[in-house]
């Protein structure tokens, strides 16, 4: 077990360490392969792992393999070790395996990409960085990986370098998740100054005993560790550079959204439980913000009109139950919705993808219609992708999502707001995926899809950046001139294809009365939970049967609005335009944070710079002291005249001087 765990993060690192090297001499398809083979045996080395940990009593499933010290001094142990445990690799599992097949998916998609190989070493980083994040067996090593993510995923969202909008997507994704990462680091410090640890495992069976007078501390550092949670998985408000993170490519979107950085803070809260269960305030704030974040998301679905940017609101709404769950204590509910969230959006994704090759870049909702002929195959997994994503039986999302909220309702007492709360959600979240689908591939065949059906694939007389219209050529730094679709790139097709198929049979690892398969895997690491949260039949039953009603009564309000009744959108648009202001600008998060934060540190830079700097420092302590040198130069030599009366003056003066000083002391 301790090879197989080790290769999971080898193999990745190994792939971009290769790619890194030969890209210039390697063959671009080769360098797919080595990329797409990478990701495929860290998934071998998990699935060996998790075989390998089956095999030991339930008692000995959480063991650490060091692989070096690399501080142990001053009472820091820092060390190269990874903790082999159920919530480890199940996170390996779900990240090397849709990582895997979004590899596939790349190596069709942006075959005529000048920046080919660069992808996929980016891509083999990423897919390492987040390995490591996982598999981390200390607050060191999280940190690390922590910040590796951060890095890989600019480097991915401003791949199209020449794009001003992917620099700029870039660059605010990294911004913000520097915040997180201080108060990763924050909250580390302060655990570990009462812990004396850095190790999990050691911090996590004495905390009760030193935090026992020092639980003002240990909150607060939980609320820091929150603030990396929400930076990484775009909880409000540090979520505004996940809908800007759709600059980057669409397998991209599909990487970051649906089994890895995002689902960074629900694994960073489910991991810290035993810390969390000491302080109901902490926990709190994470269900709050939480629920905050899946309302608040679901209503920007409804307006939004770029059809990757819908799907990323979804991502943002989902990761909201994910963090409410881990958050109330429901640890094995919201890990499952993490794995069956990226089993269907990683298929939205990919299918958005395809629609958008079809479009020849084009991203708009407000362009697209007729596609359901053309492209029955990215037709039907949209659909799959959809019924899953809205909760509709048997598809996955149906058992994983009402799970979480069956749980929370299980709790009582005020959790019922948030349990009211995620049905809310669950409705947007049926209007705003089945509108996506109805507006791309209903209706009238637009231009695009026309064409399809006659057998030509769409190409503009010249590229075009989707987000300002501005002219491109196809050189290095921008999109690749081909546009693929899954209709006719067989693997585009085939990882559609998987990740199809486990959205509609995913949720049966976990169905209520029948099985529980998650449970009894991830049971090891959360049996030391004070919380038992067993919601009752009764509870289930109409949890299960409220989400279903709700699921269809969505799709039938998005059939009835932008299907039946056309023109009844415009009409409600009308009708409550501050609302739809309010949504379509994105509850004017972005402006609130410019005007709060930006503007004032952009002076205080302004003012540092041009006047502090420049009068202060160069001033006094750059130039003040050489000034003194030369005044108190120039005075001496004024004073030295030539002339005898001066002199005896001077003598006399200071004769007086030290006198009337003596005489001032003595009384």
């Amino acid at each position: 077990m301790q090879t197989s765990a080790w290769l999971i993060l080898l193999f990745p690192l190994a792939g971009t360490i290769v790619i890194g090297l030969g890209y210039r001499v390697l063959p671009a398809r080769t360098v797919g392969l080595i990329g797409t083979a990478a990701i495929a045996g860290a998934f071998v080395a998990a699935v060996a792992t998790f075989i390998a940990l089956q095999g030991r009593g339930e008692e000995e499933r959480q063991v650490v393999y060091v692989a070096w010290d690399y501080a142990n001094t001053v009472g820091v142990d820092g060390k190269l070790s990874i903790l082999v445990d159920p919530l480890s690799v199940f996170m390996a599992l779900v990240v090397s395996g849709v990582s895997m097949l979004i590899h596939l998916y790349s190596v069709a998609y942006l075959w005529s990409d000048r920046g080919y190989a660069r992808f996929f070493g980016y891509l083999n980083f990423f897919v390492f960085s987040m390995l490591v994040l996982v598999m981390a067996g200390n607050f060191l090593l999280l940190i690390v990986g922590w910040a590796f993510v951060g890095a890989a995923s600019y480097l991915l969202i401003s791949f199209w370098y020449r794009r001003t909008t992917a620099t700029s997507a870039g660059i605010k994704a990294f911004v913000i998740n520097v915040v997180g990462d201080v108060g990763l680091v924050l909250g580390t410090f302060f655990i570990f100054r009462h812990s004396g640890t850095l190790d999990f495992l050691g911090t996590f069976d004495s905390a009760s005993k030193d935090f026992a007078t020092h639980n003002g501390a240990l909150t607060w550092g939980l609320i820091l560790l929150l603030v990396g949670a929400f930076a990484k998985s775009a909880q409000v408000p540090l979520h505004t550079w996940l809908p800007d993170a759709m600059e980057g490519p669409t397998p991209v979107s599909a990487l970051i959204h649906a089994a890895t950085m995002v689902t960074a803070g629900v694994y960073l809260i489910a991991r810290m439980h035993p810390l969390f269960e000491l302080s109901d305030t902490a926990a709190l704030v994470g269900a709050i913000v939480g629920c905050v974040t899946l309302l608040v998301a679901g209503t920007i679905g409804l307006a939004v009109t770029d059809l990757k940017r819908v799907i990323a609101y979804s991502t943002m709404s989902q990761i909201g139950y994910m963090v409410m769950a881990v958050s109330a204590g429901a640890y094995v509910a919201g890990l499952f919705h993490l794995m069956t969230h990226a089993f269907f959006k990683a298929l939205l994704f990919m299918a958005a993808g395809s629609v958008i090759g079809a479009m020849a870049g084009e991203q708009s909702l407000d362009r697209m219609s007729g596609f359901r002929r053309a492209m029955p195959f990215t037709y039907g997994c949209f659909v799959i992708g959809g019924l899953a994503l809205a909760g509709i039986p048997p598809f996955s999302g149906f058992f994983s999502k009402d799970e979480i909220l069956a749980d929370i309702g299980a709790r009582g007492g005020g959790w019922w707001v948030f349990y009211v709360a995620g049905y809310v959600g669950a409705v947007l979240t049926a209007i705003y995926t089945w509108r996506m689908i109805f507006r791309a591939f209903w209706g009238e065949p637009c231009l695009e899809a026309r064409e399809l059906e006659e057998g030509h694939l769409h190409h503009p007389e010249a590229p075009f950046n989707p987000a300002n219209g501005e002219i491109e050529d196809t050189d290095v730094g921008f999109p690749g001139p081909e546009h693929n679709i899954a209709e006719r790139e067989l693997p585009m097709k085939a990882a559609m294809g998987a990740l199809a198929v486990l959205a509609v049979i995913g949720g049966l690892l976990q169905v209520p009365w029948v099985d529980s398969a998650v449970e009894k895997f991830l049971d090891p690491t959360f049996a030391d939970s004070r919380l038992d949260l067993s919601p009752s039949d009764g509870l289930t039953a109409f949890g299960l049967v409220l989400g279903t009603v709700l699921g269809l009564a969505g799709i039938y309000t998005a059939y009835a609005v932008w299907v039946a009744k056309p023109g009844t959108s415009e009409r409600v648009r009308t009708r409550f335009a501050p609302l739809h202001q309010l949504f379509v600008n994105k509850w004017y998060f972005d402006e609130l944070i410019d005007l709060v934060v930006v503007r004032p540190v952009a002076w205080l830079g302004r003012f540092g710079q041009q006047t502090f700097e420049r009068v202060v420092i160069n001033g006094l302590f750059v130039g003040g002291t050489t000034g003194i040198v030369k005044a108190g130069s120039a005075a001496a030599r004024a004073l030295q005249n030539g002339f005898l009366r001066a002199y005896a003056a001077l003598l006399v003066l200071g004769i007086v001087a030290v006198a009337f000083y003596f005489l001032i002391q003595s009384s």
